[in-house]
């Protein structure tokens, strides 16, 4: 390493009694935060949950349905060559 980058690294305090406290508080913080974070929720209302449920639903079967014929398909092929 070169003196700038030994420089750069921060240096390590030792931790002292007091910061049991701090660590207190950070997680009354946490908790705090938190609370203010889930009031920021907006959720959907129920025509929206079921019109975005029914097109998730759709794409999954959609999905399922192009893999399997996928499927199918490269079971013909192989079928074909190895018979």
């Amino acid at each position: 390493m070169t003196k700038n980058e030994l420089k750069e690294q921060p240096k390590e305090l030792p931790k002292a009694d007091s910061d049991v406290t701090s660590d207190q508080s950070g997680v009354f913080k946490l908790f705090a935060e938190s609370k203010a974070e889930f009031g920021k929720i907006v959720w959907p209302s129920r025509q929206q949950l079921i019109s975005e449920s029914a097109s998730v639903l759709l794409m999954i079967v959609a999905v399922a349905t192009f893999v399997y014929l996928i499927d199918a398909l490269f079971k013909a092929i192989a079928l074909q060559v190895f018979q």
